[in-house]
């Protein structure tokens, strides 16, 4: 017998090895241990783990950075439709669909004796508030605007 014949010897396997004599073949058998593939799914586990939550980190963030965006777009619109003032000024509050609260309110500035004495300037403050998950977002623009000549 060679040494790659092998026999089936009841539960083992029995190889003849060249100087003679019969060994079990289990002494070098190929593939993994149990063992082995607990540890590697083990290792696998942790790195889907980590990628998942890598994955929806990013999703949240996304989702915050729009309603973000979207607070900043509403607080720009809001000041550009009160680029100029009635006389005596503006105080509103509103809310929209989507659960942004805003707020515009002015006060006129007080020019004194300078050269601008005759115009009307209005300190303008917009703000916007909003519910992202736990935490409260605000976006605060302030800017000054003509207000419209007094009749």
């Amino acid at each position: 017998m060679s040494a790659t014949d092998i026999v089936p010897g009841g539960s083992r396997l029995w190889v003849w090895r060249r100087g003679g004599g019969w060994e079990s073949g289990r002494g070098r058998a190929a593939g993994f241990s149990l063992l082995e593939m607990v540890v590697a799914m083990a290792i696998l586990g942790l790195a889907l783990g980590a990628l998942y939550q890598a994955a929806s980190g990013a999703t949240r963030n996304v989702r915050s950075d729009e309603r973000y965006a979207y607070g900043v777009e509403l607080a720009r619109t809001l000041l550009a439709n009160h680029a100029v003032l009635p006389p005596g000024g503006v105080s509103s509050n509103g809310e929209t669909a989507g659960g942004f609260n805003w707020q515009v309110a002015t006060r006129p500035i007080d020019l004194g004796r300078s050269a601008l004495a005759a115009a009307s300037l209005h300190d303008i403050e917009v703000a916007v508030r909003w519910q992202d998950g736990l935490r409260r977002r605000e976006v605060v623009l302030n800017s000054v605007v003509e207000g419209a000549p007094q009749p």
